[in-house]
């Protein structure tokens, strides 16, 4: 879909916006048609984000005559009018703080969803006329880009709101041996492709010695083993920083393990976790779900292994793929912290999509593959996302490699 022409595009659009209007039908069976829930200060409300999905494709198509430039657009490009007067008011994010979202009257549902089906039609017109070519098509491509992924964001709000979804969880794998890769040559980033967000575009060669990484992600009864051990208890696992926020948690809400989760049977290995407002008993092999970095890093201090580098991750997902490597249930943290390739360049869209990475280099780490929740259309094993190392409302896993 990076590389899709006009008529796959249109395709993809419509879908990806009927996407958006089930989730929200979701929600307002739940919440009712204001879509009220509690406020949540990392995360924002579903009646703004779903806006903001259509507001955001209509300001860099069809209210922006310079499109055709593509990723040469400048940033301060010129933008006609919205076809709703008060759309930048409401759902541009430089014009709102996160806060200050939960606090906004926004329109109810059926001016979200006439404001959708609206700005759709117009991206669909525009794009019947568009170039066919990567700099004509690129803004096209970013819409449905960033459409797909919050879609994924949106099923997040689901899991943090209980909003009960029909979402089937990633199934359970019976555990394999670690697999080997061999010394390679990996290239980071999309050398040649038609749309990549910024942080994924550029070129940037590893060159990996052999080792060993799992075949896939850690499981609950290995993540209820290193909880059985007082894992969450033994400073000398974790990193400083880690330890920090532990401490801070288990203050304010006795952090014990993954976030949603309810009940650990240490003794019998089962584990309750709540998903999508309705308690589930999670499988022994499924992969362990909601948990952040400094989690993910201290299970792997625990084990004697390490997370493997992004570089490391591709290069498995690639050539291991025919021997049992398994990934696309959960996003999975990687080591290091987060950098731009080389030759990296900003999105001119980025800060308004609030997909600008520049504050967070150096901060937050790497997201390799995807999570269940991921439109199929999305998963590829060059995607690239982020997060800061605390955040565990993501449906958020990892894997390891031998030292």
């Amino acid at each position: 879909m990076r590389s899709a022409g006009r008529e796959r595009l249109s395709l993809a659009l419509m879908d990806a916006r009927n996407h958006t209007l089930q989730l929200l039908g979701r929600f307002e069976q739940a919440l009712g048609h204001a879509l009220r829930m509690p406020a949540q200060p990392d995360l924002v409300p579903p009646a703004w984000l779903a806006g903001h999905i259509g507001w955001l494709a209509e300001r860099w198509i069809a209210r922006n005559p310079q499109r055709a430039l593509g990723a040469r657009c400048p940033p301060d490009a010129m933008h006609l009018a919205s076809v709703d007067p008060e759309a930048d008011r409401f759902f541009d994010p430089q014009l709102a703080s996160r806060e200050e979202r939960w606090r906004l009257e926004m329109p109810g549902m059926t001016g979200i969803k006439a404001y959708l089906l609206d700005t759709l039609e117009t991206t669909l017109e525009l794009l019947e006329h568009a170039p066919e070519d990567d700099a004509g098509l690129y803004f096209f491509r970013m819409a449905l880009f960033h459409e797909d992924l919050r879609g994924e964001d949106l099923v997040v709000l689901a899991q943090a709101a209980g909003v009960p979804l029909a979402l089937p969880l990633p199934a359970g794998a019976a555990q394999r041996p670690e697999i080997g890769v061999p010394a390679t040559r990996v290239v980071l980033g999309w050398p040649e492709v038609g749309f990549a967000p910024g942080i994924e575009r550029g070129e940037e060669e590893a060159l990996l010695p052999e080792f060993d990484i799992d075949a896939q992600p850690v499981s609950w009864a290995q993540y209820v083993e290193f909880i059985a051990d007082g894992g969450y208890d033994r400073a000398e696992l974790w990193h400083p920083e880690g330890w920090g926020w532990l401490q801070a948690e288990a203050e304010r809400e006795g952090r014990r393990g993954p976030r949603y989760v309810e009940q650990i049977g240490v003794a019998s290995g089962a584990v309750l976790q709540t998903l999508f407002g309705k308690p589930v008993r999670m499988g022994a092999t499924q992969p362990v779900l909601h948990v952040n970095w400094w989690e993910a890093d201290a299970w792997a201090r625990w084990a004697g292994r390490r997370l493997p580098t992004e570089a490391e991750w591709q290069a498995a997902a690639l050539q291991a793929g025919r021997r049992g490597f398994r990934w696309g249930d959960v996003r999975e943290w990687t080591a290091g912290t987060l950098q731009p390739f080389q030759d990296y360049a900003a999105d001119a869209w980025g800060p308004q999509a609030e997909l600008d990475p520049q504050p967070f280099f150096g901060r937050a780490r790497v997201l390799r593959g995807a999570s269940f929740a991921t439109r199929a259309r999305m998963k590829h094993p060059r995607a690239r996302g982020w997060a800061l190392p605390e955040r565990d409302d993501g449906f958020t896993g990892f894997r390891t490699c031998a030292v």
